[in-house]
């Protein structure tokens, strides 16, 4: 799909003929060029001297940090000052080589620094370029700084999110910044196969806000359609019973949930119980009236069993129940392990490192993480050498300034 100098060492996948440039920085945009990567797209991350914003924050090991570590596998790394016109200039050259560009660079260093949608289609005119904000390109919050948490905020997730008489709670995970991750693969994928048939790229922008909006579709819906407002409510559902955390004889939790009258039978099955004959608990509407009840019920039953125990029984009744996993368990789950979702890969300078895996399951052109998070400028010779560069000119490049080595940027500690 695009001119020569292009390949890495050699890697099978969906999107082996694919090059993306990404110029982005902590997660959003940063975590779709992985997932492009780990699809067999060559992916060339370009960081300034300083970095991606993720190499300084997260948990330290041997002077890596664990939020760039976890989120930047499957590409290769190349540090340029692109504030220096020679700096732009093998810019321009990788963009003539490249399908995607994926940043999240906010204006005015956008267009101060040349990575804006029409400078850097003056470089290769069908280019796919896709522009990650907080908020949209345009409109009343354009150019404000979000995160995370803020879109949460503004998109109501905070509001639902929590017990009913307590505050609202934040999700934990970056949830917003994944689910738009993966909304940046998705359009990227979508302008590549228009561009096949039109011989044309574009620009695509793709913003945090609109991506939880998105996934609020049934809540939103809800008032939309009605004008009802979704409460809190913990761990029940708005809709049925019994759902929540129940403890265990151990001191720990499973989690069950009963979506319909056939759960709720299999549940009063597997515990011995002849909950279905109680008039408060006949049906879901009769449930949901006499929730305290019956979740005092549950509770009482369940603490009479071991957790493992307790599972055992419940899953071969096929009632709907989990454990109430934390990390470590989460890493050492069979089913996770048989997976692939957490796998081994060898670190230039920490050796062999546990990341997760790839959620997507390829049969005939196989999907991995097919290289370890680079080390910041790692690659920067090996790049310049694709393009062209003779030795002298990258050393050139380095001593000035324009470019730099994983081995310059750490002797200059």
């Amino acid at each position: 799909m695009s001119t020569d100098a292009k390949h890495p060492p050699a890697a099978s996948g969906p999107l082996d003929d694919l090059r993306v440039l990404e110029i982005s920085t902590m997660m959003a945009g940063p975590y779709a060029a992985t997932l492009l990567g780990d699809l067999g797209a060559d992916v060339l991350k370009i960081e300034s001297h300083y970095g991606d914003e993720s190499r300084h924050v997260g948990p330290e090991r041997d002077g890596e940090r664990s939020a760039f570590l976890s989120l930047n596998r499957s590409k290769r790394d190349i540090v340029l000052d692109l504030r220096r016109p020679d700096a732009r200039e093998v810019f321009a050259r990788l963009v003539e080589t490249a399908d995607v560009v994926i940043t999240n660079v906010r204006e005015p260093a956008l267009s101060r620094l040349g990575l804006d949608y029409e400078e850097v289609r003056r470089h290769r005119h069908d280019i796919i370029w896709i522009g990650v904000t907080a908020f949209g390109a345009d409109g009343p919050y354009a150019g404000w700084p979000g995160i995370d948490f803020l879109i949460q905020g503004y998109a109501g997730l905070l509001a639902l999110n929590g017990e009913p008489d307590g505050p609202p709670v934040r999700v934990t995970i970056p949830l917003i910044d994944t689910l738009t991750s993966v909304l940046v693969t998705t359009a990227a994928l979508a302008a590549v196969h228009s561009r096949a048939a039109t011989g044309e790229g574009q620009r695509i922008d793709v913003s945090l806000l609109d991506a939880l909006v998105h996934a609020q579709a049934a809540g939103l819906g809800s008032y939309l359609v009605t004008g009802d407002e979704t409460p809190r409510t913990g761990n029940r559902s708005l809709y049925f019973a019994p759902s929540g955390i129940y403890g265990t004889k151990d001191g720990k939790s499973v989690v069950i949930t009963c979506p319909s009258e056939r759960f709720f039978e299999k549940l009063c099955s597997a515990l011995d119980a002849d909950w279905v004959r109680d008039p408060r608990f006949e049906n879901i509407e009769r449930r949901l009236e006499n929730e305290d009840a019956l979740d005092s019920a549950i509770e009482k039953r369940c603490r009479s069993f071991d957790s493992d125990e307790l599972l055992e029984r419940l899953i071969a009744a096929d009632v709907l129940s989990a454990p109430l996993n934390e990390v470590g368990d989460v890493v050492a789950d069979p089913q996770i392990l048989h997976n692939r979702m957490i796998v081994t890969t060898e670190h230039e300078k920490l050796g062999p490192l546990s990341v997760t895996g790839v959620p997507i399951h390829f049969a005939g052109t196989p999907a991995s993480v097919r290289q370890p998070p680079p080390l910041q400028g790692q690659h920067t010779e090996e790049v310049l050498a694709e393009l062209g560069y003779r030795p002298e000119k990258i050393a050139e490049l380095v001593r000035d300034g324009a470019a730099a080595t994983s081995t310059e940027l750490e002797n200059s500690e």
